[in-house]
């Protein structure tokens, strides 16, 4: 026979591992440096403009 699980502790536990993954992206979109955050955008306008002079013209 199956284990009995207490569906309110289940419930409680997915609810808190979800509010840990949430906490967790907003830690590394929102716990940077200044510079940390300006090295990163200008990497991401170079590979913009990199991809966009790779595009061939019809």
């Amino acid at each position: 026979m199956g284990e009995v699980v207490n569906l309110n502790r289940a419930r409680k536990d997915r609810a808190r591992a979800e509010a840990k993954a949430a906490a967790s992206a907003n830690r590394a979109a929102h716990g940077r440096s200044k510079a940390e955050r300006t090295t990163a955008e200008k990497e991401q306008a170079r590979a913009d403009r990199l991809l966009d002079g790779s595009k061939l013209e019809e």
